[in-house]
């Protein structure tokens, strides 16, 4: 019953992502095909700029506005120049983003300039406004040590981020525990009201109850919510809605 019970939270945290080169309208909606509202609906749908649109009257006209559309800007290597970056995010506002889901360019970062890294967090922030929550992604795999993987949190928390993002799923170490753990103690340490998403890796219920736990041991079970937290994933739903088919 327990894993049956972690399903139905994680199902409610859930950005359900398709980020591949292939995508194009029919496979999203494909990817909405896949939601099973008798089960539950995830908390956002991540995909491409060029898809918010049809994702949006999609939601709409499934009587599912609830969820929310992300997207993702400077993706996927932070390498974009902050005027593209700032292209990019006034799009996908204008096409009804709910979600910014922006890459820091990190390799900034660890060159020694912490300075840049917080322009294109503080300078996409503003102009996200009240409209659309900012989640900053700061590749933590690709950082070479604890100490960037807090120094990444920080630069993003004080430049206004709403959520700190683990990773693209474009490199080959995503999401862990151990940088899950850095970057929820910073938030705490902070004091700000800033979430948190685990993106990449993250393929099972099982794996995924282990970053609940993390979550409540460092935030409480109360912070615990798709305000605060989420997952990012294109396989986690399968394994979701087969712990939740084997309830019923």
């Amino acid at each position: 019953m327990k894993m049956q019970a972690v399903a139905r939270e994680v199902l409610g945290l859930m950005d359900l992502t398709s980020l591949n080169e292939q995508d194009n309208e029919a496979s999203i909606i494909a990817l909405l095909d896949s939601i099973r509202p008798e089960l539950g609906l995830p908390a956002a749908v991540c995909v491409y700029p060029q898809f918010v649109a049809v994702c949006k009257s999609e939601l709409a006209r499934r009587g599912w506005s609830q969820v929310k559309v992300a997207t993702v800007t400077n993706f996927s290597n932070g390498k974009q120049s902050l005027q593209q970056v700032l292209a990019q995010t006034k799009e996908a506002l204008q096409a009804g983003a709910d979600e910014i889901d922006l890459v820091m360019p990190y390799q900034q970062l660890q060159a020694g300039d912490p300075d840049t890294p917080w322009q294109y967090v503080r300078s996409s922030k503003q102009l996200c406004g009240a409209q659309a929550k900012l989640k900053v992604i700061i590749e933590s795999g690709a950082l070479e040590n604890a100490q960037q993987i807090a120094q990444a949190s920080d630069v993003a928390i004080l430049a206004g981020a709403d959520f700190i993002k683990t990773s693209t799923g474009k490199v080959p170490v995503n999401a862990t525990l151990e940088a899950t753990k850095i970057m929820l103690e910073r938030i705490r340490v902070s004091g700000k009201p800033v979430g948190f998403k685990a993106a990449g890796g993250v393929k099972s219920v099982e794996q995924a109850s282990d970053y609940l736990q993390v979550a409540v041991d460092i935030m409480g079970k109360d912070w615990l919510c798709a305000a605060h937290f989420r997952f990012g994933a294109s396989s986690l739903l399968q394994d979701v809605h087969h712990q939740l088919d084997c309830a019923n």
